[in-house]
């Protein structure tokens, strides 16, 4: 155990001396588009959560799981087959499979979870996996757990997706799966969605994509991605989460055709060894997609706020990811600037964070800012106001 531990430490220094080392910083009230840091005076104002349309603190979500909390209890202290079904299990997975237009959906503790849980129990030796490289960690790790043939084409080329195809085809695979991010995280791109749904029926592929980062936000009624690029019949199996734009809490979801909902119940194993969600927690997600559907007014200002923040730090000097999502991120190159800058910032009273290996290739650094609903064009201003002073203090713009 000495040993052990011995190495441990070394590697923990290595990571604290190459400046990658990730500190947390406890919030003391409501997420928002201002949040209290414990140890720290006053408001910051936050430009770091996926609380995109801003409801993570809305007093009906809130009642919401107030009222099912004194109804159901705590907890289902069980896996669903046993005894850990609710009513609003399946009133919350009929709800997503008709907000996003599939069959039905399932749902998982987390959206890791269900990208984890997705490809064992449908994909076999005699299939394959062709997968974007800019992928989230939760769909590289399930397409680990699965023993399909794996391919993979360089982030949203088209050409090399093909190319993996063909070779995939040639080699035999019964089924060809595409996996892709509907958005990429940490770039704040879209997925070629309308390319990718032509080159699947071109070479028979199913395709699957996560829309974590879109549904809510995106497309009509906030549906997301496929329906943003008008190719909703196109796209087969989606994942997403409660987490982020519907409540920010937790929870994860796979919607689909109902034959696949109904053999990851059977087979899907973060599904059937995990508890089931909280009552509380599935009524606020039914409350929040109730109010996502109907949320132009939340996502026309998210989308204002969005082009607002871009035009500024891009008239400020910045190097800015060119895009249309809320993601904005503002790139630094080496991760002891972004940490430094995000350091500063935060003295200045803004709230962001620097992204760096491993989270993103070396060199390519950022501060990821992210847009939401609820902040103000007073909170934008004061945020553009830190971000010139810090940014000529640092010397990243003149």
């Amino acid at each position: 155990m000495t040993a052990f531990l011995a190495r441990i430490d070394a590697e923990l220094e290595e990571i604290r001396a190459a400046d990658l080392y990730k500190e947390e910083r406890p919030i003391s009230s409501p997420q928002g588009a201002r949040v209290s840091i414990g140890g720290r005076g006053g408001d910051v104002i936050n430009l770091c959560a996926n609380n995109y349309l801003g409801l993570a603190d809305n007093p009906e979500l809130i009642t919401a799981a107030q009222e099912a909390l004194e109804r159901f209890g705590y907890g289902m202290a069980s896996v669903r087959f046993i005894c850990g079904t609710n009513d609003l299990h399946r009133e919350l997975e009929r709800a997503i499979a008709r907000y996003l237009g599939k069959d039905d959906s399932i749902l998982f503790a987390a959206c890791f979870d269900a990208n984890g849980g997705l490809f064992e129990p449908l994909l076999g030796e005699e299939d394959a996996i062709v997968s974007d490289s800019l992928n989230h960690a939760s769909i590289i790790d399930g397409i680990r757990l699965c023993k399909a043939r794996r391919y993979r084409y360089a982030n949203s080329d088209m050409d090399d997706l093909e190319a993996r195809l063909k070779e995939a085809r040639a080699a035999g695979a019964r089924t060809i799966m595409i996996a892709t991010d509907g958005v990429f995280s940490m770039d704040g791109y879209l997925a070629k969605l309308p390319e990718i749904v032509a080159l699947a029926e071109r070479y028979e592929a199913v395709i699957m994509v996560d829309d974590c980062h879109a549904t809510g936000i995106l497309g009509e009624r906030g549906a997301g991605t496929h329906v943003h690029h008008g190719v909703a019949d196109g796209v087969d199996i989606l994942t997403g989460t409660l987490g982020k734009a519907l409540g920010g809490a937790i929870g994860g979801y796979i919607a689909g055709p109902q034959a696949v909902v109904d053999l990851l119940r059977q087979r899907a194993r973060p599904y059937l060894f995990s508890n089931a969600l909280p009552p509380m927690v599935t009524a606020a997600g039914l409350k929040a997609i109730e109010m996502a559907a109907k949320g132009d007014d939340l996502r026309e200002r998210l989308h204002a706020n969005t082009r607002k923040w871009r035009q500024g730090l891009s008239a400020l000097g910045f190097d800015l990811l060119e895009g249309e999502h809320p993601i904005v991120p503002v790139m630094l190159g080496e991760a002891k600037l972004a940490q430094e800058m995000a350091k500063k910032l935060f003295d200045r009273g803004v709230y962001v964070s620097g992204f760096f290996y491993p989270v993103v290739p070396k060199g390519k650094a950022r501060i990821r800012t992210q847009m939401n609903a609820a902040l103000t064009d007073a909170d934008l201003d004061a945020a553009l106001d830190a971000f010139e002073r810090v940014g000529r203090d640092l010397g990243v713009v003149a």
